[in-house]
């Protein structure tokens, strides 16, 4: 629902504030999220104990995880993979000699190798306190028991719902970035056999410091869990089709769980008519599930008219130039599906429509810049993705 006068008086007068919305949506997910009991915020199970579960941690002072086997670096600021270890000259071994590692221009590191079975449970990131350059240069890839493509595929900063390379405070059930650059992450990542998260630097420049934690248990997975997926997308949308694709050709069974849209607009005025649409087992031209504008998917309701980070849905970039400097009004929001996933048995399609309004009252197709970041869970084998853009096809506007 957009500034639109053709509004019914139904919808006027039903209308609940967002705030009473997001609590009713906390206290049905606080009775069943939809997840396993792997889920990070089910608070009921804190005290249950689970003699098969090993708590573990991947980090640069620790980078295998592996029980006792944190904080061996021994101080050389002479070795290039100690380069931050001066600090710790004086103190020696187990003082904070391997926080932080660098990553040269056109690059990739391996940042968690671990053998399963074992679930991710948070994962915390840091590197440039200003993103612009870097964040869309730098490239995360999950591959799960031993997979030779990834399952998840996106530019850093868009995973972590970060979009544009803007920095806005998130502060969500899944994704929490605070207060100025620091990343995290709370979406549970079963693996069987094996983890491995890579970092690539496509930038021209070395990237000086990249720092992370994440932390896992090992432990057993149930049948039933599937796996975590995160891809990247971005497209131009046409006024003679104007319809973005977030989610296609996905074959299998799983849940659909999140979208993040990094949104830039290219026309003056309303920009959030569009439908979001999910096509499930076999649809084809009609879609099963189909909402009723953008911002009524993001929680909101009459635009956006101010910013807003709550458990599930999130508008948290202010779009107004004159207070970020942005030329063009940019959006940053996501819409987590945690309390309500899309269910999904042999095949999902995921889209939205790009639609403001016309002077005389009729929509506006849009030609708008959109990202977007799709998670799901699903079994494996998932659907090979589309081909990763270069790094010129990824920048900002």
């Amino acid at each position: 629902m957009g500034k639109s006068q053709h509004r019914s008086c139904f919808r006027h007068t039903y209308k609940l504030p967002i705030a009473i919305l997001v609590a009713l949506g906390t206290f049905l997910a606080c009775g069943n999220t939809g997840f396993s009991q792997t889920s990070a915020s089910d608070m009921g199970s804190l005290a249950t104990l689970t003699p098969d579960v090993n708590s573990r941690m991947v980090s640069p002072e620790n980078p295998t995880g592996q029980k006792g086997k944190g904080a061996m670096a021994t101080p050389n600021p002479a070795d290039p993979d100690l380069s931050f270890s001066i600090a710790a000259s004086d103190l020696g071994k187990g003082w904070k000699v391997r926080p932080f590692i660098k990553v040269a221009a056109h690059s990739t590191v391996t940042i968690m190798d671990v053998d399963g079975p074992g679930t991710i449970e948070h994962i915390w990131m840091a590197s440039s306190a200003d993103f612009r350059g870097v964040g869309r240069a730098s490239v995360l890839r999950f591959y799960w028991d031993n997979e030779t493509t990834p399952s998840v595929e996106t530019p850093m900063t868009d995973f972590f719902a970060i979009g544009h390379d803007l920095f806005a405070p998130v502060n969500s059930a899944a994704v929490v970035d605070v207060p100025q650059a620091s990343m995290n992450c709370y979406w549970p990542m079963p693996f069987r056999k094996h983890a491995r998260i890579t970092f690539t630097n496509d930038g021209d420049k070395e990237l000086p410091l990249l720092t992370f934690q994440i932390d896992y248990k090992e432990g057993p997975i149930a049948a039933n869990e599937g796996y975590f997926h995160a891809q990247w997308r971005r497209a131009t949308t046409s006024r003679t089709n104007p319809s973005y694709t977030i989610l296609d050709s996905l074959k299998g069974e799983g849940r659909y769980v999140g979208t993040f849209l990094s949104w830039t607009q290219l026309s003056d005025g309303w920009f959030g008519e569009g439908e979001v649409k999910f096509f499930i087992d076999g649809d084809a031209e009609n879609p099963t599930i189909v909402g009723t504008g953008t911002e009524d998917y993001f929680g909101a309701d009459w635009g956006f008219p101010a910013i807003y980070s709550t458990p599930y849905v999130g508008n948290v970039l202010d779009f107004k130039a004159k207070n970020n400097g942005l030329g063009v009004p940019k959006w940053s929001l996501y819409r987590w599906h945690i309390a309500d996933p899309i269910v999904f048995h042999k095949d999902l399609k995921v889209t939205i429509q790009a639609l403001g309004w016309w002077p005389n009252g009729k929509y506006q197709p849009l030609a708008d810049d959109v990202a977007s970041v799709a998670y799901w869970y699903q079994k494996e084998p998932h659907t090979p993705f589309p081909a990763f853009p270069p790094l010129s096809e990824r920048w900002p506007r």
